[in-house]
């Protein structure tokens, strides 16, 4: 296994890490969010503020701290002239011992004149450090361009970033560089991607907001696709990390989208993402933006609303990531993962539920633990892809059900959770109608059931992933 090559990049974790657990949004009216966990233990923060005049930072320990974190204006736009309008995605990284920014700007005589720019920290700290403007970066075609960032691959530093390809009808491409230093492009770059399909040019021709990712022998980009509104969505390319990355042909686009608006959820722009790592190291976090609701008066660029939340990112067992759908507000969901059968976690599929192996059909498999509907020290597991429906028993048969309201369906939808019958890190879900019967599996179905064996007791007993 390998592991990102970046210090904004996550490090690669098993499919079988454990599960995260944070509540949605991180912070309101903050898009373009980028986060990065240093190496001092802490999560720095940066996004677009709907005023588009300034760029903000936020620091942590926790991700979930961001969310109350001061926040501080680092560097404010100019008053006339070049960098004096449309501040936007801002990404703050750390290279050699300074930090860095990228954002784009435009001009106050021509606010579309959007260009990227670097800021340089005076220190280690950018809470206390003064900023310098390091100028522009200069790309060879002088056209629309933005959304900036930097990795390191194979022990060397690249630029990836949204650009108008000259003599082109699409609005942007992904375009990739090596960096002679953190403000100054070397060689010629490369053009990687442009919007093709027809989910990346709803509203406008799109593919921006590059970030990158290696894991298991290959290298990732994912890139936001279409207009601002509820068609904004991720692509991915991909390519093997034995490849040069400023080989066009190594990387291959997936021909669907795999993250989009979701009605079921409340979750509608999923888009400009980064990557970093949950607060132990050992799971992958997506960062992102999305609008709570779906109908946007005027232009969206004028919704100050996009905000910035947080999930899991989970691997599929070939090695590519899985990111399910946009998870609703509140608390993150969980894998249900059967302790004596890896690989295999609990899903609804046709009404019932069922222990499956290698699911794909991620947003299937994730329910959250939410206080029981039987009241006080209960707890139920609630479909994210179905809200509102329970798992719950019904002859000792475990099914997906909506809730009715009724107290005989909380008492059938409610768990007492018990540390793991067979490993106390894991957990146990005993009936509350039932005392002594507990959530298994057996037959590959799930059962409410006596854990009268060893047998009984290890299928009773789950990974929360």
């Amino acid at each position: 296994m390998t592991v990102a090559f970046s210090p904004s990049a996550p490090a690669a974790v098993r499919a079988s890490s454990p599960a995260v657990h944070y509540t949605n949004p991180i912070a309101p009216r903050r898009a373009d969010a980028h986060i990065v966990k240093h190496t001092d233990g802490n999560y720095y923060f940066t996004a677009t503020v709907p005023e588009y005049d300034r760029i903000v930072i936020r620091r942590s320990p926790t991700l979930q701290g961001l969310s109350t974190a001061p926040e501080k204006a680092v560097w404010t736009k100019h008053a006339t002239g070049e960098m004096g309008a449309h501040i936007w995605a801002p990404e703050i990284h750390f290279l050699d011992g300074r930090w860095y920014v990228y954002f784009a700007a435009g001009s106050t005589d021509d606010i579309w004149r959007i260009r990227m720019y670097v800021l340089e920290s005076s220190g280690p700290d950018p809470f206390s450090s003064t900023w310098t403007e390091k100028g522009r970066i200069r790309t060879p075609h002088d056209s629309f361009s933005l959304d900036a960032t930097t990795f390191t691959h194979g022990g060397k530093r690249y630029l990836a970033w949204a650009q108008k390809p000259p003599g082109s009808d699409v609005n942007s491409g992904i375009h990739l560089a090596r960096l002679r230093n953190p403000w100054t492009i070397e060689g010629d770059p490369v053009l990687l991607a442009t919007p093709t399909h027809e989910w990346e040019t709803r509203g406008f021709k799109v593919n921006e907001g590059p970030a990158f990712l290696v894991r298991d022998g290959r290298m990732f980009l994912t890139f936001s696709a279409s207009a601002t509104d509820a068609n904004y969505c991720l692509g991915l390319l991909t390519a093997p990390a034995t490849a040069d990355p400023l080989d066009p042909a190594a990387w291959r686009k997936t021909p669907t989208p795999v993250f989009t608006s979701n009605d079921a959820t409340r979750q509608y722009g999923p888009g400009h993402n980064s990557f970093t790592v949950s607060e132990d190291g050992r799971s992958d976090v997506l960062v992102y933006h999305d609008r709570w609701y779906r109908d946007i008066q005027g232009d969206p660029l004028n919704d100050p609303n996009r905000r910035t939340r947080v999930q899991k990112l989970y691997w599929n067992a070939d090695g590519t990531p899985n990111f399910g759908i946009p998870v609703p507000d509140g608390p993150t969901p969980y894998r249900l993962a059967a302790v004596n059968r890896p690989g295999h976690v609990v899903r609804h599929r046709d009404g019932r539920a069922v222990l499956e192996r290698d699911v794909t059909a991620l947003a299937t498999s994730q329910f959250r633990v939410v206080p029981g509907l039987a009241g006080s020290g209960t707890v139920s597991l609630e479909s994210i892809d179905r809200p509102g429906h329970y798992l719950r028993h019904r002859g000792f048969e475990v099914w997906l059900d909506r809730s009715d309201g009724s107290a005989p369906f909380g008492a059938d939808a409610s768990f007492r959770r018990r540390p793991g019958l067979t490993s106390a890190s894991a957990a146990s879900f005993e009936s509350v109608n039932h005392p002594g019967r507990y959530l298994r599996h057996r037959d590959f179905a799930l059962r409410l059931d006596p854990a009268d064996s060893p047998q009984a007791r290890a299928d009773a007993t789950f990974d929360l992933q």
